[in-house]
């Protein structure tokens, strides 16, 4: 890792070279702050134009040669000048000595820190960009003075001046992954990106820091960050030399802004002196930004409050943080955050004293998914006697910060101040989440049934029944998770909270049975009614996304899976370490990634769900699930097998309503590590299985795994009135009455097409599929009416090759059995040559470049044009774009 490679920077990198090749004769200065990368894109940049061509030198400058005249050129110059030369024959000297060495070539003057140039060498760079033939280009650090001779480079239009931006969050993430060797957590890459802001030697020196304490670790070949940060001491002295030297004033309003960002401008005017704030402002220590009608004070870097607060004093952190919520409380708790600020405030500074603010800001805290906030200030609530409220808040934190056991020691030392039905409602539900959820007992369903009836109060009873009916729900009790659901909802007493995950409920039964239209009310109902429900039971959030998932991933809805994997949820789940709602968003976003044929992104994702999932038994088993779709669908049978025994092995037996994403996913493996038969056999037996469990909706996608096997004329079902069983296709077409939305029918239709063997009907299917962004779907639609064209050497297969090439030229690498099924099988020979062939290159020369007769070549290309179904060369390239893998140069 001593050398990070180049990422990104690609129109950097080409207005750099422009500069030199395009022509103009125009040199670029490139300005930027210290580590952005400048040094790097100008290295880069040289070592990419040819020393033949140019003359190319190199210089940098710096603090030792500047106060030295030519010391900032002493590496381009003669060892010895002439003696006796007045400054402006030097100077000429120095020119001529330069035309000297470039021997006819053009001249690439390249200066890294222009600003430290002594004054003769910058005046000789400005001599060399006003010359023919010469181009000048540089690096300036910004807030450095510059030079005039410089300067007057691009005040004189001889040269263009631009500054260079942070990276962006792609280049970002590229430049982890390439260091690390492996994919990064997109939570954890953003973390570093934001905390970098984009620069690079700040990323360095943070990755090393993060690998260097642990806290950067790779789980399932997926980078993960803690987002604990470590300073490592080269860090810490970076940061510290931007920040300066402080007088006390500005180091006050420093150190407030470190401990209260964002901070109002009115405030901190309170709390230091007006004329410290200005100061520490135009040092560009601290930044004011306007927030609706309030100026609000930032922290110009984020990394300059982790310095800040690691080197401020004890004793004065505390008085910091303690005068902080001072103020807030003196001039009012305004803003939403406020309570929650004032709490962390108080408990960092030793004044928390009033549980109920704890209590409070722990409910808020948790309401935001932020897990480890809300688990610090719940257990302050419970430590500072908040009785049973606090231990019952705690408890549940606990239970989605992955803490059972601990969980149930919280729960059990308040049992005996249950004295009150809603108290003792609400400490059954929440021990019922952790021993079903938590712990894998599945006889707390049991458990809870027989403790609700002893309740009297209904609002009581109807919390435990709803609680209960999700949990049948997820272990398969799907009459009466459907009746006691419809219960809860006609009792009118029933609270907010304890409706509403009725109403999920439902709505992901009705989602599995394909009742798409009411799933979608339902879901609609539940979200109008967030504001009233989020305080009490913030976790409700999963049940509804759940739900919503399941609908939107049966609809085949990409659009709407992309719109919540990106709202505030994920956002604050992410932000908060809330790894049930990340992992569950990533399982979703990978399943979408995964129909438009983005392998490589689908693969990457689930992994990512696998590893933030790694602790947790409610949704590791779909995570892997979705992670060896991901991996058959690249043709990687072995990575698919390891992650179908992973799914089996992390799988909940109280999640089973999971299990037809989890059997699909045993059918694709089975599919891609050749065994066809197997995989035929395990769909039609999971199709009859969702049909007796009502699972319409679910159905129609195992059978159309079977439609991308050949198989639609496959027998499925029990015997009908005529004593006949239904095909694949027919039993498709039934199902088009009972699941609602636009997929059904495509489905069915595919499933004709199949059976029909029609080309005309798979290219509509197939575009029917791309309009949706279906894309594998639309491939192997695609692709098998090209099988049935080159077997009827029909003069519409020259078409269908351009269209199988468009939508695999959509996708990454696909190696799904239904795209192999009509593949034409070339010999290695076969392929080299026609590759050659395809490429433009005669026949004669391919005879040589490969050691062949040219009529040994002629026979090869007449095989692989009756192998392709074409008449020639000219229908040979798009012929070969038809074949996955064509790209890697080998036969597949």
């Amino acid at each position: 890792m001593s050398r990070w490679e180049f990422i990104g920077r690609t129109e950097d990198l080409d207005r750099l070279l422009s500069a030199v090749t395009g022509g103009g004769g125009r040199g670029l200065f490139l300005s930027g702050t210290a580590g952005i990368g400048k040094s790097r894109l100008l290295r880069e940049g040289v070592a990419a134009l040819p020393t033949d061509r140019y003359a190319i030198w190199v210089v940098a400058a710096s603090a030792t040669t500047a106060t030295i005249p030519f010391g900032g050129l002493v590496q381009v110059l003669p060892t010895e000048q002439p003696r006796g030369l007045s400054p402006a024959g030097v100077l000429r000297w120095a020119v001529g000595a330069l035309r000297q060495q470039a021997a006819g070539r053009p001249i690439v003057l390249a200066v890294d820190d222009a600003h430290l140039l002594d004054p003769p060498s910058a005046a000789l760079v400005h001599l060399i960009a006003r010359m023919d033939n010469a181009t000048v280009l540089g690096t300036l650090r910004n807030g450095e003075q510059v030079p005039l001779p410089i300067r007057a480079l691009w005040t004189d239009d001889l040269v263009d001046h631009a500054e260079l931006a942070p990276l962006g969050l792609a280049d970002t993430t590229g430049l982890l992954t390439a260091i690390l060797g492996g994919p990064v957590e997109s939570c954890s890459a953003d973390r570093l990106w934001r905390l970098s802001e984009g620069n690079p030697l700040l990323l360095r020196e943070l990755v090393f820091a993060a690998l260097g304490s642990g806290e950067l670790r790779e789980t399932y070949g997926i980078w993960r960050w803690t987002g604990r940060l470590e300073l490592a001491p080269s860090l810490t002295d970076l940061i510290g030399v931007r920040i300066g030297q402080l007088t006390p004033g500005v180091r006050t309003v420093v150190e407030l802004a470190a401990f209260g960002e964002p901070l109002g401008l009115e405030l901190l005017n309170r709390a230091a002196d007006p004329a410290a704030v200005e100061t520490a402002e135009e040092r560009g220590l601290i930044t004011v930004v306007r927030d609706d009608r309030r100026l609000d004070v930032r922290l110009a870097h984020p990394l300059y409050g982790e310095v800040m607060r690691r080197g401020c004093p004890v004793s004065r952190t505390r008085r910091l943080r303690a005068q902080l919520a001072d103020l807030i409380e003196a001039a009012g708790k305004r803003r939403r955050d406020d309570l929650l600020r004032v709490a962390v405030w108080r408990l960092d500074s030793g004044t928390a004293q009033d549980p109920a603010l704890l209590l409070g800001a722990a409910v808020q805290a948790f309401a935001r998914y932020d897990v480890p906030l809300a688990t610090r200030l719940a257990r302050a609530a419970v430590e500072a006697d908040g009785g049973y409220a606090a231990a019952e808040l705690l408890a549940t934190i606990l239970m989605f910060a992955d803490r059972p056991e601990e969980a149930l020691d919280v729960l059990d030392a308040v049992a005996g101040q249950l004295d009150a039905d809603d108290r003792y409602s609400r400490w059954l539900t929440v021990r019922g989440m952790v021993s079903y959820w938590g712990l894998r007992q599945e006889s707390t369903v049991e458990e809870m049934a027989v403790r609700a009836a002893e309740l009297t109060d209904i609002a009581d009873q109807t919390r435990v029944r709803a609680f209960e009916a999700i949990m049948r729900l997820h272990r398969l009790d799907l009459a009466a998770a459907q009746r006691l659901s419809c219960a809860v909802l006609d009792r009118p007493a029933a609270g907010v909270a304890s409706r509403e995950l009725a109403r999920c409920t439902i709505a992901h039964l009705q989602a599995a049975q394909g009742r798409l239209a009411l799933s979608a009310a339902a879901i609609a109902a539940v979200e109008a009614e967030a504001d009233q429900w989020r305080g009490d039971m913030p976790y409700l959030q999963l049940a509804l996304e759940l739900a919503r998932g399941t609908r939107l991933m049966l609809a085949g809805e990409l659009a709407g899976i992309d719109a919540i994997v990106v709202d505030e949820f994920a956002d604050l789940a992410g932000a908060g370490d809330f790894r049930l709602g990340t992992g569950y968003l990533g399982i979703l976003q990978a399943y979408a990634a995964r129909l438009r044929g983005r392998s490589a992104e689908a693969l990457k994702t689930s992994l990512s769900a696998c590893a933030v999932l790694t602790s947790s038994g409610v949704y590791a088993g779909l995570a892997h699930a979705e992670r060896a779709q991901a991996a058959a669908l690249r043709g990687d049978a072995v990575g698919a097998a390891e992650a179908m025994a992973d799914a089996d092995r992390t799988h909940s037996p109280g999640m089973a309503v999971l299990y037809p994403w989890l059997e699909q996913a045993r059918g694709a493996v089975l599919a891609v590590t050749g065994d066809l038969a197997g995989a035929v056999k395990h769909l039609a037996e999971l199709a009859d299985r969702l049909r007796e469990d009502g699972f319409a909706g679910h159905e129609v996608l195992a059978l159309h795994d079977l439609v991308r096997l050949d198989q639609a004329a496959l027998p499925v079902g029990p015997l009908c009135s005529d004593g006949q069983r239904r095909t694949v296709a027919q039993r498709l077409t039934e199902l088009t009455e009972q699941v609602d939305g636009v997929l059904p029918p495509l489905l069915a239709r595919h499933a004709r097409a199949v059976a029909s063997g029609s080309p005309d009907d798979l290219l509509a299917v197939a575009d029917g599929f791309a309009d949706r962004e279906l894309n594998v779907f639309a491939a192997e639609a695609a692709a098998l009416a090209l099988h049935r064209l080159r077997r009827q050497r029909a003069a519409t297969a020259g078409a269908a090759h351009d269209r199988l090439g468009d939508l695999l030229g959509r996708c990454d690498q696909l190696r799904t059995p239904a795209l192999r099924l009509g593949q034409p099988a070339l010999t290695h020979r076969e392929w080299q040559i026609a590759r050659l062939a395809a490429d433009g290159v005669a026949s004669r020369r391919i005879a040589e470049q490969l050691f062949l007769s040219p009529r040994t070549v002629e026979n090869h290309l007449q095989r692989v044009y009756g192998k392709l179904g074409i008449a020639g060369r000219p229908e040979l390239r798009a012929a070969l774009r038809c074949i996955p893998g064509h790209e890697d140069g080998v036969a597949h």
